[in-house]
């Protein structure tokens, strides 16, 4: 036994194996962005080398994984819902790397439509610019907005790519895509070409939607919807004629004096009004008002009652009874805006009609409304739309009097004027009017309100494949799964596709018009396509705005006449849903193994790449019957461009609301990375030195800067399938976590760092295999189970796209399993104990370190680089890095791997383990200890106790148990020894609390009974080593330490 010298007091610090790692608390910018280039670049290129590897045969080459990646507008800064996407796509693409997969990520930017041109053209205005002419921006020809638009798409591209890869996102970068390329325009055409082929685009002169503020027509999916819209809503009548023979079944309504009353929110669509419907089951009465009782008025019986209340009038019944049946056919009207000698317009029947709101006839204007032109299309009866493209009257509106409404904005002035005419001509038309709220369609891009309008359009006639495309979704994995049923439902509801827009950037719609005839004809199909598409290969696509517009080069020889080109572009969605062509077919599949996207793209880009994908594959007789005989074989059944469908929701600030300039609560993805969000770090005062007046009045502030991991790892942690909140508190949380991280791995990295024998040069991929049944202790039996139940868990959730699963269960397993549990058990082993002590704990470290490398390398690339860096030389020599690997959840090579034998050892053991804390609370409460070595513990356990209990909290155990309790003694006895063990010991104090011994299966007859722990004061000595009162006497270490001290001399 060595003699507690004073010499030896102050060197048996050096005799214990404390770890040491000068591993970073936080990283450096210049750190940062090496670890970037090897997480991202240079593991992207890595695992596609495997793609060209010469040793692998056909059969051997890892299966492929293809993310195609949603383009997002090339037209701003980036935010944190792009950090929302594409982290998420990453995330998914990193996890499928460590599963071995080859994976193809190809980012992309949709650098058309009509968002860029605008801020192109707004960009060039605030700069004063001219075309170089004199002439201001707003008079830009074709050509140079094109040019203006195409620039700063390029720049934004440049710049929303260098904020990407500082997110440590992996992709192909070198090949990135842009719809304004060359190759993917014609791509595009191509496939537009083929559907030209199939019947499946046409023109026609319909209602669409469309935005005077953005001069163009708009598809559904470039609608938003303002739910506080106001409106002024009119009840309008209209002098009614009827056939003699219905005159002569009802004499008491007065016939020259009848009208038909209508309701509209759009007053201002009166001038397109064609016809009136009514429902043909439904009963209506005529109506007088007390004060004019020679005006009658005919309105539905189950309305009356609402049209007194808004009127504020009593009505008078004089007749009721009519049913609609029997007005449809029978009765005729005037509409006052229209010429004094017009025809009179007939009263139908429509389905649609109903007594829900209004008068319970409806006014109807096919020129305004797609269920008006339905209803008037079967009846022959045109469209009219006197409205221009900036949403204002024409002179067609007020045929007697062209002027008095022309130029007149139609939703504001053109609204007022027309009710303004109709009440102040010869007899006053209107009955009421009242300002209602109601859900409006606004444009996506100017918020302003839009219109429908009857224009001269290209469709895409979604009819055709509707059935398949259907079909095709059945073979989709959607997540969540409520996305299969919005996506249904947005293709249901469709029947048409306005791909037509008046706008120049964009690629142009092939089509010729003739303009010898006087008719400007369009001329379009796959000849002529294809003859535009050999032009547009030779000269570029803005030739076909720069070449003379009768340029004959782009007129095929078989056309007869004199034409030019049009002027129309595609609508975007068209753009970006072709994008699948730049993937190549798979035999036995969808093209694509994910498409991961925002909510709104279900009818925006999931749309459309799913309705163009069915396109190219219909055959033109499977679109004539609308797919709805195909056939089922594998060969040639219609596939989804999909394989699985992910949705994410929006970023919402902490209070749940939209982020937004006005409210002052848009939080910037570099304001997380950076850490500026949080309160800034405390300064610390340098010892010996004053600060000067200047550090005290304006001192710099610094920040928790986490980089990239932070933003990742919110993301990581937010459950996307819902709309995800950030906040303060919420980033506050993920930079503790990655502090826990970060503190986790310094530990360990000092661990693996002690010289140990026989360590330093294990292969950590391999290191599980070195844990045979012997030789592990129980509690590292136990932490590898558990260590084996969160990997299995881990891999689960992030299999299932699941990542904040995944992140919750290994926060927890960090905090909780490892800092909180285990490696409190393993510090008195690892610091103080022998050789063998050490190098088992430093085994099963290892295998704990490289399985966190692999379950955190999806989330915290940057991290798991770093720490890489970290690990010794002589491991790292012989290990591959663990974000190379194929990750396969761990499995504990022992026997009981799993058993429910060592899960009820764990049961029991932190039955024990929260009593003992709750006692020793109490002391400490009192101020009877300190730190849990001034403890020792007594186990009191009920008699007849047997099975796994007996087996596990026994006398033979003790020395372990303490150990694992981190105290500095344990005894275990029965009920009947505890008071003569207490009088025995005679402590100064103790605290008991009880705890559970449940049935097992060993026992079944024994019910839930109870023990108790017991803390009391150590009766030994304090070991000046390793600080366990364990010693024999004062100042003299314990045996352990004794043993340890003396292996360490030799």
């Amino acid at each position: 036994m060595l003699t507690p010298t004073r010499f030896l007091r102050a060197q048996w610090t050096s005799t214990l194996h404390l770890p040491k790692s000068a591993f970073p608390a936080r990283p450096t910018p210049a750190s940062t962005a090496l670890y970037l280039k090897r997480c991202t670049d240079d593991l992207y290129s890595w695992q596609q080398s495997k793609r060209y590897d010469p040793n692998c045969t056909t059969s051997s080459r890892p299966e492929t994984f293809v993310l195609h990646d949603g383009p997002p507008y090339a037209n701003g800064p980036l935010h944190v819902g792009h950090a929302l996407n594409k982290i998420t796509k990453d995330l998914v693409c990193r996890f499928q790397v460590g599963q071995g997969k080859l994976v193809n990520y190809i980012p992309g930017w949709d650098c058309h439509g009509l968002p860029i041109e605008i801020k192109a053209l707004q960009a060039q205005k605030n700069s004063g610019a001219e075309d170089g002419h004199g002439k201001a921006v707003s008079r830009l020809s074709a050509v140079q907005v094109r040019e203006a638009a195409r620039q700063l798409a390029a720049r934004t591209v440049r710049k929303q790519m260098d904020g990407f890869k500082e997110w440590a996102v992996m992709g192909d970068w070198g090949n990135a895509y842009k719809t304004m390329d060359k190759d993917f325009e014609m791509r595009q055409l191509s496939v537009f070409k083929e559907m030209v082929e199939k019947g499946l685009i046409y023109r026609q002169y319909k209602p669409v939607y469309w935005s005077p503020s953005s001069g163009t027509a708009l598809a559904e999916a470039e609608l938003e919807y303002d739910e506080n819209h106001t409106s002024t809503a009119a009840f309008v009548r209209f002098p009614v004629q009827a056939s003699k023979a219905f005159r002569g079944e009802f004499q008491s309504i007065n016939w020259e004096d009848l009208s038909a009353v209508i309701w509209t929110t759009t007053p201002w669509t009166l001038p397109a009004n064609k016809v009136i419907a009514v429902h043909k089951d439904m009963d209506y009465s005529v109506v007088v008002i007390s004060e004019m009782p020679k005006s009658h008025l005919l309105v539905a019986t189950s309305r009356i009652e609402y049209l007194e209340s808004i009127l504020g009038q009593k009505l008078d019944t004089v007749t009721s009874g009519i049913l609609g049946s029997k007005m449809a056919g029978n009765l005729k009207y005037r509409n006052p805006l229209h010429r004094r000698n017009a025809k009179p317009h007939p009263i139908i029947h429509a389905d649609f009609v109903s007594d829900a709101s209004g008068s319970g006839l409806v006014h109807i204007a096919p020129g305004h409304g797609m269920d008006d032109y339905n209803v008037c299309s079967e009846l022959s009866i045109p469209a009219f739309a006197p409205v221009d493209d900036q949403g204002r009257f024409t002179d067609a509106a007020l045929p007697d009097q062209p002027d008095l409404f022309q130029g007149l904005s139609v939703q504001d002035e053109g609204t007022n004027a027309i009710l303004g005419y109709l009440k102040g001509i010869d007899t006053d038309y209107i009955l009421g009017t009242h300002v209602i709220k109601h859900k409006y369609p606004i444009d996506w891009r100017t918020k302003q309100p839009v219109i429908v309008r009857a224009t001269e359009q290209w469709f895409a006639n979604v009819d055709g494949i509707k059935s398949g495309s259907m079909q095709a979704l059945e073979e989709v994995n959607f997540i969540p799964e409520s996305g299969k049923v919005r996506l249904q439902s947005f293709i249901e509801g469709r029947s048409q596709w306005c791909i037509s827009r008046q706008r120049a950037w964009g690629v142009p719609i092939p089509a010729l018009y003739r303009t010898d005839t006087g008719k400007h004809e369009a001329a379009m199909d796959g000849s002529i396509i294809g003859h535009i598409m050999k032009v547009i290969e030779k000269r570029g696509i803005d030739a076909w705005w720069t070449d003379p517009e009768d340029d004959p080069a782009w007129i095929p020889e078989h056309l007869e006449g004199s034409y030019v080109r049009g002027k129309d572009t595609m609508d975007v969605w068209f753009d970006s849903g072709t994008s699948w062509t730049l993937l190549p077919e798979k035999s036995n599949g969808p093209v694509a193994d994910v498409y991961l996207e925002g909510t709104d793209q279900h009818r925006g880009w999931f749309q459309s790449s799913l309705l163009t994908h069915v396109a190219r594959q219909a055959t033109s007789e499977q679109v004539a019957q609308g797919i709805a005989h195909q056939s089922q074989t594998s060969d040639n059944k219609i596939k989804p461009p999909f394989r699985t469908l992910i949705t994410h929701g929006f970023t919402l600030d902490q209070d749940g609301r939209k982020m937004s300039k006005s409210l002052g609560n848009v939080i910037s993805p570099d304001e997380i990375m950076s850490g500026s969000l949080l309160p800034p770090l405390k300064h610390k005062k340098q010892k010996g030195k004053g600060n000067s007046k200047n550090e005290i009045n304006d001192p710099k502030p610094t920040y928790d800067a986490m980089g990239p991991d932070a933003l990742r790892l919110w993301v990581a942690s937010s459950d996307y399938t819902k709309d995800v909140v950030i906040g303060q508190p919420i980033l506050q949380a993920v930079n503790t976590a990655l502090h826990k991280y970060r503190v986790t791995f310094k530990w360990l990295l000092g661990v693996l760092g002690l010289q140990t024998p026989g360590f330093d040069s294990f292969d950590l991929r391999t290191l599980h295999a070195r844990l045979l049944d012997s030789e592990i202790p129980l509690i590292d039996r136990i932490a590898l189970h558990r260590l084996a139940q969160v990997s299995k868990e881990v891999h689960t959730h992030y299999t299932a796209y699941e990542f904040f699963r995944g992140v919750n269960t290994l926060n927890k397993y960090i905090a909780h399993d490892l800092s909180a549990f285990y490696f409190e058990t393993l510090k008195d082993r690892i610091y103080a104990g022998s050789i063998t002590d050490r190098l088992s704990a430093q085994r099963v470290l290892g295998v704990i370190f490289w399985e966190l490398c692999q379950m955190l390398a999806p989330v915290c690339p940057v991290l798991i680089e770093e720490v890489w860096e970290w690990v010794p030389k002589p491991m790292k020599d012989i290990s591959e890095h663990p974000a190379r690997m194929v990750w396969t959840p761990f499995d504990l090579p022992v026997a009981d791997v799993g058993s429910q034998k060592l899960n009820r050892q764990i049961e029991v053991l932190n039955e024990v383990h929260t009593a003992i804390k709750a006692a020793q609370e109490r002391a400490r409460a009192e101020k009877k200890m300190g730190s849990g070595l001034e403890s020792s513990v007594l186990i009191s356990l009920p008699g007849q106790v047997n099975g796994l209990t007996a087996d596990l909290l026994n006398k033979s155990r003790e020395e372990e148990l303490a150990g694992i309790f981190v105290v500095s003694g344990v005894s275990v006895v029965e009920d009947e020894g505890l008071e003569t063990t207490l009088k025995e010991l005679n402590p100064a104090w103790n605290f008991e609390e009880p705890f559970d011994i449940h049935a097992t299966e060993e026992s079944k007859h024994v019910k839930t009974r109870t023990g108790s722990v017991l803390v009391v004061p150590p009766n030994q000595h304090k070991c000046p080593r390793c600080w366990r009162f364990v010693a024999p006497e004062p100042e003299a270490l314990c045996q352990r330490c004794d043993e340890a001290a003396e292996e360490d001399r030799r």
